[in-house]
């Protein structure tokens, strides 16, 4: 039996076919580059701040823009990758005209132009409204936890850096102890140590300063390798250092309309997602899905104001806020907003001596009643044995009671939130693999390094609907011209060799 004949790798060949012949129709990467030139790059943001005079021209923003689309489309995010691709990836070959940048020079582009990348994502939200693909009545928002490029290890907050001061006293008073007994070799082993535990101390001693002069928050955290990321609780009781992406999701085809990186938790978040998303839709006509973490009185008024309907989820109340018998909870006393009192179960009226009382980020007013005292189910409705059951309404209590009622009419709107706001999440996370931040320094990096993850989402889901941006001058026609330059070119050269060729015959 024979076997198919391999072509020799030394042969010659003659214009047999060309780099854009090998690129079909049909591929995605013909997309990427006809979406980067319908943009206007300088005006996004992308570029120099100044261009030298002198030696090596830079490479055009658009062609590092195309590479980094290619590449998170896919799956590859390292600089040090997307460069050793460019000079194998017969597609990417394409794609840059065989430039070939150095990994240094990729990783700049990301990390200099975060904003620039937003836009970028922003423009792929425009297509997608310009062909009626965001349907602007329903939206989700959610966040998911992306682990930084900091340890554990390297997360302190005061009571670490206590824990391991402590450790070390203990050390050091050992080793002192040890070396009033040691003599030769072991004495110099000990002051070794010592000198080591005391550089120690040190660190951990200004790392103590640095965090008690943090009056931001309460519970003040330092990461040494990735400064702005945080240590969380991803999901019950496992916890990393990591990231948070608030992301909002348009219920028509699960495409991103906005994404923000923050290193806090959900329960200030929903306000600012409802204003960008009010301004990138161009409407407050539409309903709005969160879950429990997002339930916060504030963000509720904020929604109030802008117009926006919203249905969160309803936390479970806390076990301080409990009544011994949940009947008698706060949320089963009536209240009367003409009258300014509350109803009991047992059908009390409680009062309110008028006055706000400051709380930790809000007013509230104190309700109760004289009839507490004399009351035959009080044991079931309070613990409290001096002065009865009462009752606090916050400034911002309507709102949320707003919502409760928004929930109660409509939970079948509610259900549809997890399916689409993770359907973001399963493909990222789940199918890419991208459920880390590769990027490190700060959060615009990580800005950065989310939003080309969030553009290679949404022109996927793009393409996959069906959507081609529009189309230049047909490749082929290119290719054919391109092809009679060429041969033009050769036939002279050849003309000219049997020129050279006759002279040497003749002499």
């Amino acid at each position: 039996m024979e076997y198919r004949h391999k072509q020799s790798r030394t042969q010659l060949t003659l214009y047999t076919t060309c780099l854009d012949d090998m690129i079909a129709d049909e591929n995605s990467v013909r997309t990427i580059d006809r979406f980067v030139d319908g943009l206007d790059v300088s005006s996004l943001g992308f570029g120099f701040k100044t261009i030298a005079s002198q030696g090596r021209p830079p490479y055009d923003p658009a062609d590092l823009l195309k590479l980094y689309i290619y590449g998170y489309m896919h799956r590859i995010r390292s600089s040090r990758q997307l460069e050793l691709e460019c000079g194998r990836n017969i597609e990417l070959m394409w794609l840059l005209g065989n430039l070939k940048p150095d990994h240094n020079t990729i990783a700049r582009f990301r990390k200099d132009n975060p904003k620039a990348i937003k836009r970028v994502f922003r423009a792929t939200v425009s297509i997608a409204k310009n062909h009626e693909l965001i349907g602007a009545v329903l939206i989700a928002g959610d966040s998911t936890k992306l682990r930084a490029q900091n340890s554990k290890k390297n997360n302190f907050n005061l009571k670490k850096v206590a824990r391991h001061l402590d450790y070390i006293d203990r050390k050091l008073e050992e080793h002192q102890k040890e070396l009033a007994k040691a003599d030769g070799d072991t004495k110099q082993t000990l002051k070794q140590q010592i000198r080591h535990r005391k550089q120690q101390r040190e660190r951990y001693v200004r790392i103590q300063k640095e965090l008690q002069a943090d009056t931001s928050t309460e519970n003040p955290q330092i990461s040494t390798s990735d400064p702005d990321s945080r240590h969380q609780i991803v999901r019950g009781t496992i916890t990393e250092v990591c990231y948070t992406a608030q992301t909002t999701v348009d219920a028509e085809h699960k495409l991103l309309i906005d994404y923000k990186i923050t290193n806090q938790n959900d329960k200030k978040a929903m306000g600012g997602m409802l204003r960008r998303a009010k301004t990138i839709l161009g409407t407050n006509t539409f309903t709005a899905l969160y879950d429990k973490g997002y339930h916060t009185g504030s963000e509720f008024r904020t929604a109030h104001d802008l117009g926006i309907s919203t249905l969160t989820a309803i936390p479970a109340i806390g076990r301080k806020s409990q009544a011994p018998d949940a009947s008698y909870n706060a949320e089963h006393f009536q209240y009367d907003d003409h009258t300014d009192t509350y109803t009991c179960p047992q059908g009390n009226a409680m009062v309110s001596n008028g006055s706000w009382y400051k709380g930790r980020n809000y007013y509230f007013k104190q309700y109760k009643t004289k009839a507490c005292k004399n009351c035959p189910v009080r044991y079931l409705c309070t613990t409290s044995k001096a002065n009865g059951k009462i009752v606090q309404r916050s400034e911002y209590t309507r709102f949320i009671e707003e919502n409760a009622k928004r929930v109660a009419k409509d939970p079948g709107t509610y259900k549809k939130r997890q399916a689409l706001v993770e359907h973001p999440f399963g493909t990222i996370k789940r199918q890419w693999g991208f459920d880390h931040i590769l990027t490190k320094k700060g959060i615009p990096s990580a800005s950065a390094d989310f939003g080309f993850i969030a553009l290679a989402y949404n022109l996927k889901r793009l393409v996959r609907l069906g959507w081609k941006p529009a189309n230049g001058t047909n490749h082929r026609n290119n290719s054919l011209k391109t092809l009679f330059i060429d041969l033009k070119r050769f036939k002279n050269q050849i003309l000219a060799h049997i020129t050279i060729l006759r002279k040497i015959e003749l002499s």
